[in-house]
């Protein structure tokens, strides 16, 4: 572990140099790249000087509890520094050993996030719009944005299916995790009987990928434009501008039809269609570190029944962690950080314990 944190060092005073080096000053794109590696390993370095000072006090009180001296008071307050010196060293070794797993190279992205209405009719469709506004209340909480890239919104308010971009510092990092089948357990307001009627939804979470990311040739692409449907006005039955993006080497299709302007659905669509590729070429690495895995959080297996929400008992349950919260409406309204922060603590103890690399 020293050996990594040495490394760690040495790479942070480079950095550091070079964001002084006038070469780098005058580049933009090498300017941000450094800016954004210093960034990740400042917490790394401020744990290590921590680990140090506290080295330096454990090493200060052994030196006067093994002098010979009849000062009582001075041997108890180093025994009392010795301990805390002692503790924190634990502390830091193990905090610092989280530090130095390899980062997750998505966990900086923005994120889009696609919900689709599962199996339970109309239910599921109102269920999916009720985990839309939660997404969107955490994202408020956390000073994130969030922009819409496409809705099928039923009659009665529900979602059949939505996908929207989250902005926001780390977001992909904070919501990689709700990736898979969320399951509603409540009384439907039209069920006279007020029997409880269990429906489920699906998430999916992909990294927003850059250009550098994907590379997508023009003309690998069929791109056609079509008269939008539903709500939104009399532009929708008289212009084309909504746009379906087909990627012809996988097949993949996209939509877009939440604007007026065709170039802005079709920049939409390009965001969905380059973030569906790049979990496609990230879906091989990612298979293979999964199955290097004894028991995982999972990011991406979408068929997972991972949550269930329990409306009579007011009960929230992480099925892959077996965490139980009896919060449900606080959750509804976009308190998931609880369950969020033990999810990523269980994902740090799995790999820390079997020692997996990203």
């Amino acid at each position: 572990m020293f050996e990594k944190l040495k490394a760690v060092k040495e790479r942070y005073a480079e950095i550091t140099d070079a964001l002084q080096n006038p070469d780098i000053l005058s580049d933009p794109v090498a300017y941000k790249k450094f800016g954004k590696e210093r960034k990740n390993l400042i917490p790394v370095i401020e744990k290590f000087n921590a680990y140090n000072e506290a080295e330096e006090l454990l090493q200060e009180a052994q030196n006067i509890l093994s002098e010979l001296s009849d000062d009582r008071d001075l041997k108890e307050m180093a025994q009392m520094q010795f301990n805390q010196a002692k503790s924190d060293l634990e502390k830091f070794r193990e905090e610092l050993k989280i530090l130095l797993l390899p980062r997750d190279p998505n966990d900086e992205k923005n994120v889009i996030i696609e919900i689709r209405g599962g199996a339970g009719g109309e239910e599921a469709t109102l269920f999916a719009a009720s985990l839309f506004r939660m997404y969107s209340m955490y994202a408020e909480r956390k000073g994130w944005k969030l922009e819409t890239l496409g809705a099928n919104i039923r009659e009665l308010g529900g979602l059949k299916e939505i996908g929207f971009l989250v902005t926001g510092d780390g977001a992909y990092s904070r919501l990689k995790f709700e990736s898979g089948v969320h399951r509603v357990q409540r009384v439907p307001e039209t069920e006279a009987s007020g029997r409880i009627h269990t429906s489920t939804v699906t998430v999916a979470v992909l990294p927003e990928a850059e250009e550098v990311d994907v590379e997508i040739n023009p003309a690998e692409l069929q791109i056609d434009t079509f008269r939008a449907s539903g709500a939104g006005g009399q532009h929708i039955n008289k212009t084309e501008s909504a746009i379906r993006i087909t990627h012809i080497p996988t097949g993949l299709v996209v939509e877009c039809q939440d604007e007026r302007s065709q170039h802005k659905n079709k920049d939409k669509a390009m965001k969905i269609l380059r973030a569906k590729l790049y979990e496609k070429k990230c879906g091989e690495q990612n298979e293979r570190i999964a199955n290097q895995r004894k028991t995982q959080v999972g990011t991406g297996d979408r068929s997972e029944r991972i949550r269930t929400y329990n409306f009579p008992q007011s009960r929230v349950t992480d099925h892959r962690i077996g965490l139980t919260l009896y919060k449900l409406d606080a959750i509804l309204n976009g308190d998931i950080d609880e369950i969020i922060d033990q999810l990523t603590a269980f994902d740090q103890a799995e790999k820390l314990k079997q020692g997996v690399s990203d």
